[in-house]
C-alpha cells in the first residue's frame, strides 16, 4: 500500500479539529440533501389557482419528500440525525436546499401557508412544527430501521399518506 493510501483515512481530520466536528459537518451536509429532496418534491407540484388547495398540497409534499428521502437514502437520513445537536442547528445555511430553507424551515413555511389560508388557526401554529416533525420522523425511522421496514412500497406509501392526512386534520 502506498504512503498516500495509508494516510487517506486521516485526511479529513486535517480540516476538522476532531471526529465529532467532522461528523457534525457531515450531518449538516446530509441535512442539506434532505432539504433538497423536499425542495424537489415541492418543485414537482403542479401550479394550483386555489390558494388553500396549494397550501395543503405543499404541506403534503414537505412530509412526502421527507419520508421519500428516508426510504430512498436511509444512510444519509440516519447521518443527518447522527450528531446530537439541538435546535440551534435547525436553520444552519449548510443544511438548506436549493430554495435556501432547511427541512425545519420548509415545514414552518408549509404551516405558515396553512394559517394564511385559514386551514389552521394561528393559535395552533406555535410548536406545531415539533409535533408534525416528530410524527413524520417517527414513521421514517419505523420504515427504515424499525418493525415497519418489511412493508411493501405500496403499504409504506399508504402509511405515509394516512399519517399526513391525520396530521393535516389534527392541525385544524
Amino acid at each position: 500500500m502506498s504512503r498516500w493510501c495509508a494516510s487517506w483515512p486521516n485526511a479529513a481530520y486535517r480540516h476538522f479539529p476532531g471526529r465529532e466536528a467532522l461528523m457534525h459537518a457531515v450531518a449538516l451536509a446530509a441535512m442539506g440533501r434532505l432539504a433538497r429532496a423536499m425542495d424537489d418534491e415541492l418543485a414537482a407540484l403542479p401550479p394550483l389557482s386555489d390558494r388553500a388547495a396549494a397550501a395543503r398540497t405543499r404541506f403534503r409534499a414537505v412530509g412526502t419528500g421527507y419520508l421519500r428521502f428516508a426510504r430512498t437514502e436511509p444512510g444519509l437520513f440516519r447521518t443527518a440525525f447522527y450528531v446530537p445537536v439541538d435546535m440551534t442547528e435547525a436553520e444552519a445555511t449548510v443544511s438548506a436546499g436549493a430554495g435556501g430553507l432547511t427541512p425545519f424551515q420548509l415545514l414552518g413555511a408549509a404551516l405558515d401557508d396553512l394559517v394564511a389560508c385559514e386551514l389552521m388557526t394561528s393559535d395552533r401554529h406555535p410548536g406545531a412544527e415539533f409535533l408534525v416533525w416528530s410524527c413524520v420522523h417517527g414513521l421514517a425511522v419505523l420504515l427504515i430501521d424499525g418493525p415497519l421496514r418489511g412493508l411493501q412500497d405500496t403499504q409504506a406509501d399508504q402509511a405515509a399518506h394516512d399519517l399526513i392526512d391525520m396530521l393535516e386534520r389534527g392541525l385544524r
